[in-house]
C-alpha cells in the first residue's frame, strides 16, 4: 500500500466502522449485491477446482511411490536374518524366495504403471490446472475493481453524512454555509465516481458468469474422463498381473486365512510375546525384598549384628587394640616418651562363629584413655634456638 492509499484508509476508517454498525447513510444496490454474491461463489469454486486438480495429480504419484516403498519393505521382511553375510556358505535359507521374487515383479509392474500414467497426469496439469490458474488471475483483477467500487461507496456515504450534519443544523452560520457548498460539490463528484464503477460491475459481471460457465463445464467433463482413464488403467493392469505368488481368483480374506495357517497360535505360544513391563518391575522388587529378608535372617542366626566388632566381615578394630597409634588431642610437640602403647583392657568374646545364646553386644564407645601432658618451658635456650619445633631425637641426627 502506498502512502496515499494509507491516508485514504485512515480517512475512510470512521465511515467503515459506522457502516458495520449500520449507523448513518449506507448506499445499497440490490442488483450489485446479488452479482457480488455470485462472484464470490465463482471465486471460491475456481480455487477449489485448481486445488483439487493439483491434489489429485499429486495423490496418484504418491500412491505409486508408496507401493514401491511398500514392496521394498516386504522384501526386507522376507530376506533371511541368520548366518554371516561374509560367508555365503553359513547363510541359513530362512527367507521366502517366492515372496522376494513376487516383490521384485510387483515393483516392475508399478514402474510400468508410472510410465503409462505419466502422459495422463501431465494432461491433467495442462488441461485442468493451468486454465483454472488463468481464470483465477482474471478473477483477481475483477476483485480489485470490486474493491475500488467499495471504496467509492464509502467516500459517497462519508460525504453524504457530513453534508447532512451541516444541513440539519438549526442555526447555520456563514462558515457553515461555505462548508455546505463545499460538501455538496464533493458529494456530486463522489456520486459520479460511484455510479461509474457500480454500473460497470453490474453490466460486466453477468458476462463474466456466462463465460465462466462455458469454460468450467468442459473442464469438469475433461477431468472426469481423465480420472476414468487413470482408474481403468490401474484396474486393468493389476488384473492382468501375472505373478504366480498371488492367487487373484480366490476371495482376499479366504486366501489370507489360508496362507496364515496357525501362525497366530504359534506366536501366542512364545512367552516373550506376553512380556509386560509393569509385571517385570513388580517381580523384580519382590525378589529384592525377599533377598534382603534372607540376609537379615542369616545375620541373626550367627549371633552378631551386622557391622559389630568381631562379626564376620567387620573391618574395624576393637577399642584399645594393639597397634593403635592414637595421640592425645591438642598435642603440639613430640617427645621420646610420648610414643607408647595405651593401657586399656581388650574385651574378650566367644570363639568365632559360635552358635548359641548371643552375648550382649559390647560397648562400641571408645574408652577414655589417660592423656600424658608434657610441659615444655618456652624460655629455655633450646626453645629459643629451635623456633621450628623439631623433636630432640631429630635434632641429634641433624
Amino acid at each position: 500500500m502506498s502512502f496515499k492509499g494509507f491516508q485514504k484508509a485512515i480517512v475512510r476508517a470512521p465511515q467503515n466502522f459506522r457502516q458495520k454498525l449500520h449507523m448513518g447513510t449506507v448506499t445499497e444496490d440490490a442488483v450489485y449485491m446479488d452479482a457480488e454474491r455470485r462472484f464470490q461463489e465463482l471465486e471460491s469454486e475456481t480455487k477449489r477446482l485448481s486445488d483439487e486438480s493439483k491434489r489429485y495429480h499429486k495423490a496418484v504419484n504418491e500412491m505409486l511411490d508408496h507401493q514401491l516403498s511398500f514392496s521394498k519393505a516386504i522384501e526386507e521382511i522376507y530376506k533371511p536374518i541368520s548366518g554371516r553375510m561374509s560367508d555365503p556358505n553359513s547363510a541359513i535359507p530362512e527367507g521366502n524366495p517366492e515372496g522376494i521374487e513376487a516383490c521384485e515383479q510387483y515393483r516392475d509392474v508399478v514402474n510400468e504403471l508410472k510410465e503409462t500414467l505419466k502422459p495422463d497426469l501431465e494432461l491433467i496439469e495442462t488441461r485442468i490446472v493451468e486454465p483454472a490458474q488463468e481464470l483465477l488471475k482474471i478473477i483477481q483483477a475483477i476483485r480489485k475493481m470490486a474493491t475500488k467500487r467499495s471504496h467509492k461507496q464509502l467516500d459517497l456515504d462519508r460525504h453524504q453524512n457530513t453534508l447532512s450534519k451541516y444541513q440539519n443544523k438549526k442555526d447555520p452560520k456563514p462558515k457553515d454555509e461555505e462548508k455546505i457548498y463545499k460538501y455538496e460539490n464533493e458529494v456530486a463528484i463522489a456520486q459520479q465516481e460511484f455510479d461509474y464503477y457500480n454500473e460497470m460491475m453490474k453490466t460486466e459481471l453477468p458476462i463474466l458468469f456466462q463465460l465462466e460457465a462455458e469454460m468450467v463445464k468442459p473442464l469438469f467433463i475433461s477431468l472426469y474422463y481423465m480420472q476414468l482413464n487413470v482408474f481403468y488403467t490401474l484396474a486393468s493392469r493389476m488384473e492382468e498381473m501375472k505373478i504366480p505368488y498371488f492367487d487373484l481368483s480366490q476371495d482376499i480374506i479366504e486366501a489370507f486365512n489360508l496362507k496364515r495357517g496357525d501362525i497366530e497360535e504359534r506366536a501366542d505360544a512364545i512367552s516373550v510375546t506376553h512380556f509386560k513391563v509393569g509385571h517385570a518391575k513388580s517381580k523384580l522388587e519382590a525378589t529384592r525384598r525377599r533377598f534382603e529378608m534372607q540376609q537379615q535372617a542369616n545375620a541373626g542366626a550367627t549371633g552378631y549384628a551386622p557391622g559389630a566388632p568381631g562379626a564376620p566381615g567387620a573391618t574395624g578394630y576393637a577399642p584399645g587394640a594393639p597397634g593403635a597409634t592414637g595421640y592425645a588431642p591438642g598435642a603440639t610437640g613430640y617427645a621420646p616418651s610420648a610414643v607408647s602403647s595405651p593401657v586399656s583392657s581388650v574385651p574378650t568374646y566367644n570363639s568365632y562363629g559360635a552358635t548359641g545364646t548371643p552375648h550382649p553386644l559390647p560397648d562400641t564407645r571408645a574408652p577414655i584413655r589417660e592423656q600424658q601432658v608434657h610441659t615444655v618451658d618456652t624460655d629455655t635456650p633450646t626453645r629459643r634456638q629451635n623456633p621450628l619445633h623439631i623433636p630432640p631425637y631429630l635434632q641429634y641426627h641433624l
